[in-house]
């Protein structure tokens, strides 16, 4: 079987999961590291097999003409990056989630994924835990019944969590398109940071087989009481005419159905979760008909549904899709949010959103 040449571009957690993850893969060889702090870069080499290092992603790739771009850096820097994939020759590229803070810049990685023919796959990788495949299972089952509803909750700000609440929520309602979107949104605070957002923001997705999707995600969002550490208080589940399943990122899932209620455990776990996400960027690569689980045209679904959602923050009002035009939602929403402060459902909630 064919071994695939990987550079990683960002050492900082992620990327390390990445490089980690590709180094432990025997059908990947990491064969250079990027990141603008050489020390970083001198400190995990040595635990990655020694590839070639540097500052500067494009002289790296052309020197190592990887199969696999992968880069783990700040959401500002996403479509440069992008290019810098596709001049490099990479056939994949993986990078995190968000795709983009914009609709215009979502926009524009798309069309340049598209004209290159370029696979690309983006880190929604909770997927792979047992208990969110737990739920997926029941829900594929046709235990609940006829679907009515999906939704997520998490008391994180949106560029952090809500494109996970809408994957999975795609996920657990597969084959439907979103059809239109309403929201609204509160709080400046989360705006200025390096993942801007309302500090709250919830809203309604209409999709084509009727069910309706809920997401609420921020300083308002319901509290996940079973789930003590606060950055895993997120609930993703459906519910049908014959009961409901949910899972919990740090506390496992439950259900209940017509033939009882259940449960089990599991929490978020990389070591667990990041082996399969990367080795279906081999099967990928090896064929073309295994598509990866997190391919960027479903992730790209995710991404207009949370556009949309700002959108209907600033416009009012119901937004259809798919988008038919770019624009810059950050901006908009700084000059459409009010000056009050957001008020928050959990106590725990005000250290993270001062502001």
């Amino acid at each position: 079987m064919e071994t695939y040449k990987v550079i990683i571009v960002g050492m900082g957690k992620r990327g390390m999961h990445h490089a980690a993850a590709f180094h432990a893969n025997p059908r990947f060889k990491v064969a250079g590291i990027c990141d603008i702090d050489k020390a970083r870069l001198e400190a995990a080499a040595p635990k990655l097999g020694n590839p070639q290092i540097s500052t500067d992603a494009r002289t790296l790739a052309a020197s190592v003409k990887p199969d696999i771009f992968c880069f783990c850096t700040l959401p500002h820097l996403r479509s440069d990056l992008i290019k810098a994939g596709i001049e490099s020759g990479a056939k994949l590229i993986a990078f995190e989630k968000p795709i983009a803070l914009t609709s215009a810049e979502g926009m524009k990685i798309k069309q340049m994924l598209d004209a290159a023919k370029v696979k690309a796959v983006v880190s929604h990788q909770h997927r792979y835990g047992e208990h969110y495949k737990k739920v997926h299972d029941i829900i594929a089952s046709g235990a609940l019944g006829r679907l009515n509803t999906v939704y997520g909750t998490a008391t994180g700000w949106m560029m952090h969590m809500m494109s996970h609440l809408i994957d999975y929520a795609l996920w657990f309602n597969p084959g439907a398109k979103a059809q239109w979107v309403m929201a609204q949104a509160a709080g400046r605070g989360k705006m200025t940071d390096i993942h801007p957002s309302p500090d709250y923001i919830a809203g309604f997705i209409h999709f084509s087989n009727g069910v309706r999707g809920i997401v609420d995600c921020g300083a308002g969002a319901p509290d996940v009481p079973e789930v003590p550490y606060w950055w895993r208080k997120c609930r993703i589940g459906a519910q049908g005419t014959d009961g409901f399943a949910e899972v919990m990122t740090g506390g496992g899932w439950r259900a209940v159905t017509k033939t009882g209620s259940h449960g089990g455990e599991g929490s978020m776990n990389y070591d667990l979760d990041m082996p399969p996400y990367i080795q279906e960027m081999a099967d990928w690569l090896d064929n073309d008909k295994k598509l990866h689980a997190c391919n960027f045209n479903s992730a790209y679904e995710g991404f207009e549904i949370m556009m949309a959602l700002c959108r209907s923050v600033i416009e009012g009002g119901q937004v259809a899709l798919p988008l038919t035009s770019g624009m810059d939602e950050m901006a908009a929403l700084k000059e459409k949010l009010p000056q009050r402060k957001v008020l928050f459902s959990l106590p725990e909630n005000a250290k993270e959103y001062p502001g």
